[in-house]
C-alpha cells in the first residue's frame, strides 16, 4: 500500500525538482544579478535597486514599454478579434470545416522564427509585395512599412496576429461547440436571429474562454522576442524594440548583464501581474 501511494511520486519527483533548478532556481539568480554589480561577467556584489534606477532612466526602455503596449493591444486585440470570428464562421457547420480549420491553425504550427522570415520576404520593399506590384505594371506602387519607423510595428502585429489567429479560434471553436444545443433551439424559437443569439447568449457564455485566451495571447505579446528578431532585429533604429529585445541586447550585446537581468525581472513581474489574479479567482472558484 505504501509502494502503490509513493509510486506516483517517485515518478514525478525528477522533473519536480529538473523544473525546480532550472526554471524557479535560474529565476531566483536573475533576480539577485538585477540588484548585483554585475556587467559583462556577473558580480555579486550587492547594489540594492541601482540597476532598476539605470533601467527607467534608459529612454530606450521607454521606447520598448511604448511599443509594447502599442503592439500588444494591437495584437491581443487582433488575434482575439479575428480567432472569435472565425470560430463563429466555422460553427455553421460549413462544408469542408476539417480542411478549413486546418488551414486555420497550420501558422501556429511555425516557429516565430519562421514566420518572422516569411513575413520579412513578403514585405522586403526589393523582394516582396511593392516588388511583384511593379512587376505586375504598377510601376508607382509602393508598400515600405518594413523600412518605415512609423510603420515597421505594424508589420509585426500583422505577422503575429496571422500566426495567432488560429491558435485563439481553436479555443474559441470548442468553447462554443461545448455549449448545450437546448439554449440555441430555445432562443430560436422565441425567434431570435442568429447574430442575436451569438451576440446576447453564446458568446457571453464564453467568458471562462475570454480570461484563457487573453491570459495566453498576453503572454505571448510580453515575451515576444523571436518574432521581432527575425521580422525587424528591433529596428528601423530602435522602432520595434521591445522589452524583450531590450534585454537580449543589453544581456548579451552590451556586455550590461545587471540592467538585462533588471529588465527581465520587470517582464517577470508584469506576466506575473496577469496570472496571479487569475489563477487565485480559479482556485477560489473551485474551493
Amino acid at each position: 500500500m505504501k509502494f502503490q501511494t509513493w509510486l506516483p511520486r517517485l515518478v514525478v519527483a525528477p522533473s519536480f525538482v529538473l523544473s525546480l533548478l532550472f526554471i524557479y532556481g535560474l529565476m531566483a539568480w536573475n533576480g539577485y544579478l538585477s540588484v548585483s554589480a554585475s556587467r559583462l561577467l556577473p558580480n555579486y556584489e550587492f547594489v540594492g535597486l541601482a540597476q532598476y534606477e539605470i533601467l527607467f532612466e534608459s529612454e530606450r526602455w521607454w521606447v520598448a514599454l511604448r511599443n509594447l503596449a502599442v503592439f500588444g493591444a494591437l495584437f491581443i486585440g487582433g488575434a482575439m478579434g479575428l480567432g472569435l470570428l472565425m470560430a463563429v464562421l466555422l460553427d455553421q457547420k460549413v462544408r469542408a470545416e476539417g480542411v478549413l480549420r486546418t488551414i486555420y491553425l497550420y501558422p501556429m504550427a511555425l516557429s516565430f522564427i519562421v514566420t518572422g522570415t516569411a513575413w520579412k520576404w513578403m514585405l522586403n520593399p526589393g523582394t516582396g509585395v511593392e516588388q511583384l506590384l511593379r512587376d505586375w505594371g504598377f510601376a508607382d506602387a509602393s508598400f515600405d512599412w518594413l523600412v518605415d519607423p512609423d510603420m515597421a510595428l505594424y508589420c509585426i502585429v500583422i505577422a503575429g496576429v496571422w500566426q495567432s489567429a488560429g491558435f485563439v479560434m481553436a479555443l474559441f471553436l470548442a468553447g462554443l461547440r461545448g455549449i448545450d444545443d437546448s439554449i440555441l433551439k430555445a432562443a430560436q424559437v422565441d425567434g431570435a436571429s442568429l447574430p442575436r443569439i451569438y451576440w446576447r447568449i453564446l458568446i457571453p457564455s464564453l467568458r471562462p474562454v475570454f480570461f484563457s485566451t487573453l491570459l495566453v495571447v498576453s503572454h505571448l505579446a510580453i515575451k515576444s522576442f523571436d518574432l521581432v528578431m527575425a521580422l525587424t532585429g528591433g529596428g528601423p533604429g530602435y522602432a520595434t524594440d521591445l522589452p524583450a529585445t531590450y534585454m537580449y541586447a543589453m544581456a548579451f550585446s552590451r556586455g550590461q548583464i545587471g540592467l538585462g537581468a533588471a529588465s527581465s525581472m520587470v517582464m517577470l513581474a508584469t506576466v506575473a501581474a496577469i496570472v496571479v489574479p487569475y489563477l487565485y479567482s480559479e482556485l477560489r472558484v473551485k474551493r
